[in-house]
């Protein structure tokens, strides 16, 4: 009997998850403000974007602002705000221009009215692009994303749309801000740190991770 052995082939993946964590320290390691560390992040969340499309990698999520953000300083905080609502009306016509489409998940009741309607505007204007299925995450925690899922199946059931024998796997993941978005198959994280910081709890339950040095 002759086996023959078939050349090895190299998978892209179909989805990738980042954590872009590190902004502040490496700012500070070149003596400059957390703001231009954050800065410095959007200019690498471009190039990201950029090698995405390139390499015909179909979806994208980018952690840009957790629920425990909110706990960092006023200033700082409001200047990420201010970088958000820039970066949206500065780089969203680029992205609709390449065909990319971006959406956003996380609980954006919080944020100004502002950056809400800029977030909405930016939705809309690219939601038939297909080139890149950009998913920004902000103001996400994954903690409130299965408490949110768990509320509205609940709020079903009581209505009568579903019985408790219809919740499995499936049921859940359709009731995730990540409805309709294959699972990562790789998670990055940036700046050195070990862990997903509540990340894509129930969605990166098969996920392959990567952190990188700093």
């Amino acid at each position: 009997m002759t086996i023959t052995m078939s050349k090895p082939t190299t998978l892209k993946p179909l989805h990738i998850a980042i954590i872009m964590d590190g902004n502040g320290r490496w700012a500070r390691a070149r003596a400059l403000s957390r703001l231009q560390g954050h800065k410095a992040g959007l200019d690498a969340a471009k190039k990201i974007v950029s090698a995405c499309v390139s390499e015909a990698i179909p979806y994208l999520s980018l952690f840009a602002f957790s629920s425990e953000n909110w706990q960092r300083p006023e200033d700082e905080v409001n200047a990420l705000m201010e970088l958000f609502t820039y970066a949206l009306t500065q780089e969203v016509p680029e992205l609709h221009k390449n065909n990319i489409r971006i959406t956003f998940i996380g609980d954006l009741a919080r944020f100004t009215p502002s950056l809400q309607g800029a977030v909405q505007s930016a939705t809309e204007l690219t939601a038939n692009n297909t080139a890149l299925h950009l998913s920004i995450a902000m103001n996400y925690g994954g903690r409130w994303d299965l408490c949110n899922a768990i509320n509205v199946i609940t709020q079903r059931i009581q209505h009568g749309e579903l019985t408790p024998a219809d919740i499995n796997d499936s049921m859940i993941a359709a009731h995730l801000s990540t409805a309709g978005i294959p699972d990562p198959d790789l998670l990055i994280r940036t700046s050195g740190e070990c862990r997903i910081s509540n990340f894509f709890l129930w969605q990166t339950a098969y996920t392959e991770l990567y952190f990188t040095a700093d």
